[in-house]
């Protein structure tokens, strides 16, 4: 197999070595694209999740885009041939299934395992069968993995060497509410959450739902999608989640109802955002009367968060905004990543400093 063709003024020594399975899907090629950027990664091996023909594509003939970005064929996945690559970290971006019979060899071989499927992410055993129609097989796996969310999993993502990369749908709920829920603001009502994702939440599987002229908004799986035990056990509160479809290729919204106790105002809630993301790099706590949209997330890493309170029924609106194939998905992985190999959080991710930017318009380079 050929290395990335990318190059870097650095040299290319010492770098960590990714796989990526699960290539040619999208959540796989968004992690390829950020990889091939990462300074500290040398991308030597690329898999789909299915067979592939006896001639395996190569990766920019399946996503164009990526023409001159890297010379890496798409591989039939095996537990064989990844651990023959020798890699150091393996991305698996792949259905549950497939994660679930993979992460075992990969773990036991000492690799480091970023699972973006839910595979790992909840900690029942029993609950595999009712959610995601399979009888999981490595409790011992779902009690040593890490949930990756960094924001709030920081210390256990640097120690971890499975990390369950949590769904987009969770990420933009998780985030949003968790840290009230911790603080004690919140009554025992149920939370109520709407959720809207692009169509590329679906995969790139062929269904009369997702074709260009049938696409349309509308809920799905109420009161029985796969991700509400997700949320309920990462926010540990009573989650009423219904999830739509949206017209419209990536992004999700969430809109989420919570009841605030009677001492509670909004100030509270700000502070509590405020001084737990004040500091991260990817998520944003809205000024009052600022609303988070899919278009300013788009292409981003980001979480924006936007709220409002209404102190006559003790009422709080939280609306969330992100990427679902990015902060969602391959960005958070990334990010996981990041932190779990001793890298800066935001190394991948291209975006230009204030200070540079400043600096930028200051010498005339903008004008």
């Amino acid at each position: 197999m050929k290395t990335s063709t990318i190059h870097f003024d650095s040299p290319r020594e010492n770098l960590c070595r990714a796989v990526v399975v699960g290539a040619a899907g999208y959540s796989g090629a968004e992690l390829v694209g950020i990889l091939l950027k990462h300074r500290l990664v040398d991308l030597i091996g690329l898999f789909g999740s299915a067979a592939r023909a006896d001639q395996p594509p190569r990766f920019d003939q399946i996503f164009p885009r990526f023409r001159g970005w890297t010379d890496l064929h798409v591989h039939a996945a095996t537990t064989a041939a990844i651990l023959a690559l020798k890699p150091d970290a393996v991305f698996l971006a792949t259905p549950h299934e497939a994660s679930h019979d993979l992460a075992p060899a990969l773990c036991a071989a000492g690799i480091t395992v970023l699972d973006l499927s839910a595979a790992f992410r909840l900690r029942d055993a029993a609950a595999y069968p009712k959610h995601y129609a399979f009888t999981h097989a490595h409790p011992d796996l779902l009690a040593r993995a890490v949930y990756g969310i960094a924001e709030l999993n920081r210390a256990a993502i640097s120690e971890a060497q499975l990390i369950a990369v949590p769904g987009c749908y969770p990420t933009s709920v998780v985030l949003a509410i968790r840290p009230l829920i911790a603080a004690g603001l919140t009554t025992e009502a149920p939370i109520i959450v709407d959720s809207t994702s692009g169509v590329s939440g679906a995969g790139r599987s062929l269904a009369l739902k997702s074709l260009f002229c049938e696409v349309s908004q509308q809920p799905y799986g109420v009161f029985s999608h796969r991700h509400q035990p997700e949320m309920a056990q990462e926010t540990g509160g009573d989650i009423i989640f219904t999830p739509h479809l949206g017209p419209f290729d990536r992004g999700i919204l969430s809109t989420i109802h919570l009841t605030l106790r009677p001492t509670v105002v909004e100030g509270d809630v700000r502070a509590i955002l405020n001084a737990r993301y004040a500091s991260e790099p990817f998520v944003t706590l809205l000024k009052a009367g600022e609303w988070p949209s899919v278009a300013a997330v788009e292409g981003s890493n980001r979480c924006d968060i936007g709220l409002a309170f209404d102190p006559v029924r003790h009422h709080l609106i939280v609306c969330s905004a992100l990427d679902n194939l990015l902060k969602g998905a391959a960005g958070q992985a990334v990010q996981c990543f990041n932190i779990r190999f001793g890298f800066p959080e935001t190394l991948g991710f291209a975006a230009p400093s204030i200070a540079a930017s400043t600096q930028s318009v200051a010498s005339g380079v903008n004008s």
